[in-house]
Formats: structure tokens, C-alpha cells, sequence
């Protein structure tokens, strides 16, 4: 739109930015990780249903019932092989239920639970090394380690490498937002996200790339294959980077301009501070 070079609407006073996740989903601004601000980057223009996909816009995503992390609710095809995909740890140890006493205040009963499954040496935090055997793809992989690593390190309020409680319950919401968003984009229901659907939905999340940026990210992110597809690993990471670098340059294009004057210094500074 005129005066966005972005492709970001305008947002009246005091509203929730498109292109932002909600402050309890989100680190920035908040108590867990240094991440992006609500508010949102550039190119956050309202996808279908609400800002950045959201099904009902202000609230959090409800998640399928039976996995951890809103795996694919039972009955569907979506992914494969279902159910427990998307997020969801593989079956045994994990599922049992919460202990006794319940979920301590301002943490969501379902992500105590899972925290307690995840949490296999019984330290009361959750590692990198357990969140990456907890969490799968729709084809079975385990999540990446940048991608682990990228989580953690966002939701981890003491930078000691490793979060709480309360941190696993606020990575467990940005989980079910990312999951939720990437099932919606995934539009052939193949449980992963194909170059033609990426270039979609950076568009519908109000981008304005280029079908060769779409490309490079498949390239960098996706498998090699006659037809290379994103899993939900690499959809969450390219997604959260995008969002933090592109508020890194907003903080530099004071007048929304599409373009600014930077030293190397200042290029090189700016991103390798805001690498999660």
C-alpha cells in the first residue's frame, strides 16, 4: 500500500500490528528471550481469518487435540504419516499425565504436562538436547538443531541454555501458532511447504519478496529432491528470522522508505545481533 514499501497496512493506535504474534506467544517485549516486539515487522499485512492467520484474531490458535503440540487431530489426513506430527514427540516415553498439584500459576495445564514428559533427567528444565527428541515433522525427522537451539534461546530468560517452566509454556504457544499457520498454508495437505506455497504465503503474511528470495530459502532450507518442500522445522526458523531481521531494518528506515544507508559495520552489527 502507498507509503508501506512492505506491503504492511497501517494500524490504528493501541491495536495488535498485523504481522505481529500476540505478547503472550512472542519473547519480545516480554519476559522470555530478547526477540522481536509485538507490533510486528514489515510486510505483516493480515493473512485470511486474521493477523498472520490467526482463526480468531486476538486469541491463540486451538490446537488439535491429541498431540502435545496440536499434532494433526485424529480422522485427518494432514501429513504423514498422522497422527502424533507437527510438534508432536513419538510415541513412548512421553504422554503421561501431569503430576500431582497441577500446573503452577500462569502456565497452560496442557504445556506442564508435556513439560514434565520432555523434561526425561527430571531437572526441571528443558535442554536443547531434550526439546529436539521431543519434537518431529510430519515425515518423522526431528526438528534441526538450529532450529531447536533458535527456541530455546528465545524463551530462555536466564541465557543459561536452557528454559523453565514458564518458558517451555510460552515456546509451547509459539509452537501451536507456527503449527497452525503452516497447516494452513500448507494448501495440497502434504504435510510440508512447497516452494509455490512458500512464495504464497510470505505474500499473504504481507511480504514483498522476490520468487528468487522464495527460491533461495529452498535452496538453504529444504532437502534436495526432484521437488524440495519445507518441513515445520525450517518453516518456524526462516519465518522468526525474517521477522527479527526485518525489525532490525525498520529500527534503521525511520521514514519507511524501503532502503537505507548503512556502513558494514552497521550491516553486520545489526544482523549478527539479532541472530537467534
Amino acid at each position: 500500500m502507498a507509503g508501506y514499501p512492505y506491503g504492511q497496512a497501517s494500524s490504528a493506535a493501541g491495536e495488535q500490528a498485523p504481522g505481529a504474534l500476540p505478547s503472550s506467544c512472542y519473547p519480545g517485549g516480554g519476559q522470555y528471550g530478547s526477540g522481536v516486539p509485538p507490533g510486528g515487522g514489515y510486510g505483516g499485512g493480515p493473512a485470511p481469518g486474521g493477523p498472520y492467520g490467526y482463526p480468531n484474531p486476538g486469541g491463540l490458535p486451538s490446537g488439535a487435540p491429541g498431540g502435545p503440540y496440536g499434532g494433526a487431530a485424529s480422522g485427518t489426513p494432514y501429513g504423514q504419516p498422522p497422527p502424533n506430527s507437527y510438534g508432536a514427540p513419538p510415541p513412548a516415553p512421553y504422554g503421561q499425565g501431569p503430576p500431582p498439584g497441577g500446573a503452577p500459576p500462569n502456565v497452560d495445564p496442557e504445556a506442564y504436562s508435556w513439560f514434565q514428559s520432555v523434561d526425561s533427567d527430571h531437572s526441571g528444565y528443558i535442554s536443547v538436547k531434550e526439546l529436539k527428541q521431543a519434537l518431529v515433522n510430519s515425515n518423522w525427522s526431528t526438528f534441526n538443531d538450529e532450529t531447536c537451539l533458535m527456541m530455546i534461546n528465545m524463551f530462555d530468560k536466564t541465557k543459561a541454555g536452557r528454559i523453565d517452566v514458564h518458558g517451555f509454556s510460552a515456546l509451547w504457544k509459539f509452537i501451536q501458532h507456527w503449527k497452525n499457520l503452516f497447516q494452513q498454508y500448507d494448501r495440497d495437505r502434504s504435510g510440508s511447504i512447497s516452494y509455490t506455497e512458500l512464495q504464497q504465503a510470505l505474500s499473504q503474511m504481507g511480504y514483498n519478496l522476490s520468487p528468487q528470495f522464495s527460491q533461495l530459502l529452498v535452496s538453504r532450507y529444504c532437502p534436495r529432491s526432484a521437488n524440495p518442500a519445507m518441513q515445520l522445522d525450517r518453516f518456524i526458523q526462516v519465518c522468526t528470522q525474517l521477522q527479527v531481521l526485518t525489525e532490525a531494518f525498520r529500527e534503521k528506515d525511520t521514514a519507511m522508505q524501503g532502503n537505507v544507508r548503512l556502513s558494514f559495520e552497521d550491516f553486520v552489527t545489526m544482523t549478527a545481533s539479532r541472530m537467534l
